[in-house]
């Protein structure tokens, strides 16, 4: 069993290696059918009509259950984010599922799932100061800070340790995402390397629907969930 992953090529450009690894050509792939399945969506939309009916019915269930969903978890100031998070949340619960499909899930490399971690992080940071301007700097000092000795002294203590904090989440969130996908690509692998072939043929189909299917979509749903939190909190926005 090997769980590294592996690298097809090295090209040296501007005098930096590039590697094209396993999880880099997985990642065009699941690119790939996402965005072929997003052209065929579009086009069929092109002959939608008032009454809604196949297609149309799971379309607009999928991006009105999912308004609602960043509407609830974050406020619906920041309902313009709900693109983005559901163009993450596809492309994570497909890349989590992708073993079914014999591939190596890419979120199971935590080069991904810290990208998508850090996109969070960056966004924490812009839209706290977008919204709560000086203020949100203000957070990281001692709690109702004023100027005065006291306060500055306590803020010597807590500006570092909520920095600390702040800089946990994307590698919090980053590796809670990747760990599970890997321990259940590692238990799957396990598996099949230590039965025999005709236990294989039965047992793995329920392990399977849940390692790489329901774990996939549960981390899924949580990674989204904190992401939106996070950001809500930082834009001082009701989750309510």
């Amino acid at each position: 069993m090997d769980f590294n992953v592996r690298n097809f090529a090295v090209f040296d450009i501007g005098g930096f290696e590039v590697w094209l690894t396993e999880t880099v050509v997985n990642t065009w792939i699941i690119m790939a059918l996402l965005i072929v399945a997003a052209i065929i969506v579009r086009v069929r939309l092109s002959g939608f009509g008032d009454v809604p009916k196949g297609l149309q019915n799971v379309v607009e269930f999928m991006v009105e259950t999912f308004s609602g969903f960043v509407k609830n978890t974050a406020g619906e100031k920041l309902q313009y984010l709900g693109g983005w998070f559901f163009s993450a949340f596809a492309f994570i619960f497909i890349a989590s599922i992708s073993g079914v499909f014999a591939l190596r899930p890419p979120t199971a490399d935590w080069a991904t799932t810290f990208a998508f971690a850090l996109a969070t992080f960056i966004l924490i940071q812009i839209l706290g100061l977008r919204y709560q301007r000086l203020g949100y700097l203000k957070g990281f000092l001692a709690p109702d800070f004023k100027l005065n000795l006291p306060n500055v002294l306590a803020s010597l203590l807590f500006t570092p340790l909520n920095i600390i904090g702040e800089l946990a989440r994307p590698v919090s969130l980053s590796f809670r995402l990747f760990g599970n996908i890997l321990a259940g690509m590692i238990l799957m692998n396990m598996l099949y390397a230590l039965t025999p072939v005709y236990v294989q043929l039965f047992v793995p189909v329920p392990l399977h629907a849940y390692f790489d299917i329901a774990m996939a979509f549960l981390q899924t749903y949580i990674f989204i969930v904190l992401s939106l939190s996070f950001v809500g909190t930082a834009s001082e926005v009701s989750a309510e």
